[in-house]
């Protein structure tokens, strides 16, 4: 007996998503759970927590030999995302959860013991790559609510258990910042060489780099320059906010 299934997820390359199935084969044979394609440390250590939350949550793990591949297996992959896409995977090969229209989304998201799911770093970036590739997105509720400025038909889960009523609610709309609301530029009183660098920097579009000792007015300086500069557009407020996604930062300061 072989029971097969394949979901969709991806991992994280630099401050990019690379598209990644989940292949998931159940067989007859010695009892084992073993993931293939390339995993790291977190990817690895998904096989105790995808057993706690399956259990944890009402559902059975299977008894047979389980083996995960992540394909493309030349890949490095990489973070605890692939949590959830596995548990989906093995839950929807075993029956155990309506598994027609998985495949329309994109999924991610770390679990715990418990069955709930968390919400990864970098959900920006898969956002980008399920709206690359013409999916949906199903997660944990993104911080700020950002992600769904992306336009992705993003769905939002909380525990493993959701899965089996399959009733999804849809991700928040994003919450404006408003981290550098009372600041001005004009606001400066003297620091007539480093204004006078900033306004060159901003009218030519150049890089800065602000060097000197604590108290010197870096901060104050770099903190007031966004209210000389033009407006981004939608594409370079989303380029600009993929840094600070992969690194888990709030990045709806950026988008709001």
């Amino acid at each position: 007996m072989q029971i097969q299934h394949v979901v969709k997820s991806a991992t994280l390359r630099g401050v990019d998503a690379i598209p990644v199935d989940v292949e998931v084969l159940i067989s007859n044979g010695i009892p084992s759970f073993s993931i293939v394609g390339m995993p790291d440390v977190a990817v690895q250590e998904a096989r105790e927590r995808v057993r706690a939350a399956i259990r944890a949550c009402g559902f059975t793990m299977p008894g047979d030999r389980v083996v995960v591949n992540l394909a493309p297996g030349a890949i490095k992959k990489t973070g605890s995302g692939f949590d959830l896409p596995i548990a989906l995977a093995i839950l929807a090969a075993t029956r155990q959860i309506p598994a027609d229209g998985l495949g329309a989304y994109l999924l991610v998201g770390e679990l715990s013991l418990e069955g709930r799911v968390r919400p990864v770093a970098g959900l920006l970036a898969y956002a980008l790559c399920a709206r690359d590739g013409g999916l949906g997105m199903i997660s944990a509720q993104a911080q700020g609510g950002s992600v769904a400025l992306v336009g992705v038909d993003q769905y939002v889960v909380e525990t493993l258990a959701d899965f089996r009523r399959g009733d999804f609610k849809r991700a928040a709309p994003a919450i404006h910042g408003k981290a550098a609301e009372g600041r001005d530029f004009a606001d400066i009183a003297g620091q007539v060489t480093a204004k006078r660098a900033l306004q060159i920097a901003a009218a030519g579009g150049h890089g800065v780099l602000l060097m000197g000792p604590p108290g010197s007015g870096k901060t104050m300086l770099a903190s007031r320059l966004p209210t000389i500069l033009p407006p981004l557009s939608e594409d370079e407020r989303l380029d600009t906010a993929l840094v600070p996604s992969v690194t888990g930062a709030d990045i709806s300061p950026i988008l709001g």
